[in-house]
């Protein structure tokens, strides 16, 4: 409220003083030389317009006008981040947001490595014919399995009703995202959900520490935020249902393995004047299995999935409605997204601290009860003189004074010269008089680095 008021009252200090401006140009005489000290008279509504607008753009691009009017609007963006994060993992797959499939990167980048590898073997003088041969052999195998993943007859059934499955699981999330009940969530599940976001806190990142509060709240406050998160949670299980499904067939599950154990077998033959043999052996095996890791499928098998994946991402930008708006105009050069289970400020926010926290958490830390780290930050101690003397005094002054530092007796005792006690003095190692200092951690800092 604080904030909005001030807010306020700088537009509406901003327009008046340029009205007041514009009709002192009309009525004063605007003939005077510059240097005339008749010119330097008055001037302050042009000083009030300068702070003014420096003010809200610190405002502005703190994102504290987006708090102080859209309190919510963080974490709402909070539960849009968790949906655009769950949908990253499935558009990675398909050239949605990117120029071609992902396999057919992957195959592409592959067939570069094969013909990369295929030119070091060929050309290597360290290694026998007839290891060339064979590992020549096992490259070619190694490029023939990229067709046994590629090919449409190949595609087993079980594998195509998996993505049948998956493809109308997205669609009906479609279809329920845009239900005004979605999801149905009964009176006490709603009064814990806003329990466990009350007591989680507000959106807030200056000292946090001190709170002990995350930087963007999770746990969804409205029903927007509600509907984005449970969607959310859908899709991250449908995105790890489909990375598990894998397009190896029987004829491929033949071939890596022939793969595999020819390589296992020709590696555990060579000695070690045959190590750059057994080396290229591993780079061989090392295609084969980013091959077998890599999610490829025929080349229109996903059409259907990434027409359903398309759809929804439009639906749910729909459904943003006004926080659409909110994110485009209020803040600015960033928003809030999501990464794993937290939700952070990413642009000119998480580092042009709010004017409103700023304020809100040094009230916070003068609390006796608060401060930080458990150190008051407006109480004062005793402190004796002796170590502001020490603190202001560099030490070398004892140092460049004549004569050497003492040294222990036979006796085992050490006695002090004039030296040693100009050294007691520059590091405050003596004892005075004390006075009341500020102890509090903004107001107070150790006299001396040893302290």
């Amino acid at each position: 409220m604080f904030t909005r008021i001030i807010t306020f009252l700088i537009i509406v200090a901003i327009i008046g003083c340029i009205m007041y401006g514009r009709k002192l140009v009309r009525t004063e005489k605007i003939d005077a030389v510059f240097g005339n000290p008749e010119r330097a008279k008055g001037g302050t509504h042009w000083v009030i317009v300068g702070s003014s607008v420096i003010l809200l753009t610190w405002l502005y691009y703190s994102w504290d006008i987006a708090k102080s009017f859209y309190p919510q609007s963080a974490n709402e963006l909070c539960q849009v981040g968790k949906v655009n994060d769950s949908l990253l993992g499935l558009k990675y797959l398909f050239p949605i947001e990117e120029r071609e499939f992902k396999s057919t990167s992957r195959i592409k980048s592959e067939n570069k490595n094969i013909i990369k590898l295929s030119n070091e073997i060929k050309n290597s003088k360290k290694i026998s014919d007839e290891d060339r041969s064979i590992l020549l052999g096992l490259l070619e195998k190694t490029k023939n399995t990229i067709p046994l993943l590629t090919n449409e007859n190949l595609l087993e059934n079980q594998t195509k009703v998996e993505i049948s499955t998956l493809t109308e699981k997205i669609n009906q999330l479609s279809v329920k995202f845009q239900e005004k009940d979605y999801p149905y969530e009964t009176l006490d599940q709603r009064n814990k959900r806003l329990k466990e976001a009350n007591e989680e806190g507000g959106w807030g990142t200056s000292g946090t520490a001190v709170e002990n509060t995350v930087e963007v709240p999770i746990i969804p406050k409205t029903d927007k935020g509600l509907k984005f998160d449970a969607a959310a949670q859908e899709l991250k299980i449908i995105s790890d249902e489909f990375f598990k499904l894998k397009n190896h067939n029987f004829q491929y599950k033949s071939a890596i393995k022939e793969i595999k154990d020819e390589v296992k077998r020709f590696r555990s033959e060579t000695n070690d004047s045959r190590e750059i043999a057994s080396v290229l052996a591993k780079d061989v095996l090392k295609i084969a299995r980013r091959i077998e890791y890599a999610s490829i499928f025929p080349p229109n098998t996903l059409n259907e999935m990434q027409k359903s994946i398309i759809s929804f991402d439009k639906i749910q930008k729909k459904e943003k409605g006004s926080l659409h708006y909110v994110d485009l105009f209020l803040f600015p050069a960033g928003t809030i997204v999501s990464s794993g289970p937290n939700c952070s400020e990413q642009g000119s926010g998480r580092w042009l601290p709010k004017p409103s926290d700023t304020l809100n958490k040094f009230i916070l830390l003068s609390k006796p009860s608060v401060g930080f780290k458990n150190i008051p930050l407006l109480w004062y101690e005793m402190m004796d003189v002796s170590k502001i003397v020490g603190f202001i005094l560099p030490d070398w002054i004892a140092d460049i004074i004549p004569g050497k530092y003492p040294v222990h007796n036979q006796s085992g005792f050490v006695e002090s010269n004039f030296k040693s006690k100009v050294l007691n003095v520059v590091t405050g190692e003596f004892k005075l008089f004390k006075i009341p200092v500020p102890m509090g951690c903004l107001l107070y800092t150790s006299p001396s680095p040893r302290d």
